[in-house]
């Protein structure tokens, strides 16, 4: 396909002294691609746009990383995407969470949020004083590469450029405010994270095998395989593309697993302190701390 890349590579964009940047993430740290195709390319964006991952790889060939990956900022990996896409209630045991005798839905329930609702990985995410109703929905991230309307399930892989990870945090009573819309409760600044990186399509053969596990303080709290989704990922592409043109750097939220601490009873919010690990196999583990947002 259109989007296949010379070999696996994690790209992360990051901040480094006030200034963005992007590059590739090695054993060693990150090899910053600012300098040497940056003037082409000024962010990660823009090689989706063009379809260049062909040339990161080469430029970032033979080098030795410019930085540990403690000395930079990770920002998430489209910092400013046209869209992030979210899919609600998207595993089979998860719609049997709400208790309502309700059948499995018939098309998935989806919502938007806003860039400034996360954070990147190891950046703190904010409680903020309105509610102390902050949870945790941990998910699986697909990054658009390739642009399309009304995507045919067959093709959906080629319009995939790579995965990442989110925790799709919520303030439980706020995404209650209204009657059908859960909006204002998805969107609090900060709220939510992505990261730590992108990793490139080709690293999947099967994306029916990939896994999501969520940990808070080193306690399992979700863990299921994406092959319980409601709604397969050929399926939510054609489905979105049908009424909106995906396109580069668009991120798809793919929906999260039974066991967010709403529905512990009593139910177990996040609180400052906390650290929330979020591990994809294939891609790596998103970690965060928790902090109160001050006024």
């Amino acid at each position: 396909t259109a989007l296949k890349k010379e070999k696996k590579m994690k790209i992360a964009s990051f901040e480094k002294d006030g200034k963005s940047s992007y590059g590739v993430v090695t054993d060693d740290g990150i090899i910053d691609m600012g300098p040497r195709i940056g003037a082409e390319y000024p962010a990660l964006i823009d090689i989706l746009k063009a379809d260049a991952f062909a040339k990161v790889s080469a430029a970032a060939e033979g080098q030795a990383a410019d930085f540990g990956l403690d000395e930079v900022t990770l920002q998430s990996p489209v910092p400013f995407p046209e869209k992030i896409i979210c899919i609600g209630v998207n595993y089979g045991n998860r719609n049997e969470e709400y208790k309502d005798g309700s059948d499995a839905p018939k098309n998935p329930s989806v919502f938007l949020r806003t860039p400034g609702s996360f954070v990147g990985h190891n950046e703190d995410i904010l409680r903020p004083p309105e509610s102390d109703q902050l949870d945790y929905e941990g998910e699986i991230v697909l990054v658009i590469g390739k642009a399309g309307r009304r995507i045919p399930e067959a093709n959906f892989a080629d319009h995939i450029a790579g995965l990442s990870i989110m925790n799709e945090g919520t303030i439980r009573d706020w995404v209650r405010h209204a009657k059908f819309n859960v909006t204002q409760g998805k969107n609090f600044g900060s709220s939510g994270s992505i990261g730590p990186w992108m990793v490139t399509a080709d690293e999947f053969d099967n994306y029916d095998n990939l896994a999501v596990q969520t940990r808070v303080n080193g306690e399992v709290r979700q863990d299921d395989v994406i092959d319980n989704m409601i709604f397969k990922i050929p399926f939510l592409l054609n489905y979105l593309s049908t009424f909106m043109e995906l396109k580069p750097g668009d991120l798809i939220a793919t929906g999260t697993p039974v066991g967010a601490g709403a529905r512990f009873d009593p139910p177990i919010w996040l609180k400052p302190g906390d650290v929330l690990e979020i591990e994809v196999p294939s891609v790596g583990v998103l970690r965060n701390t928790f902090a109160d947002e001050h006024l």
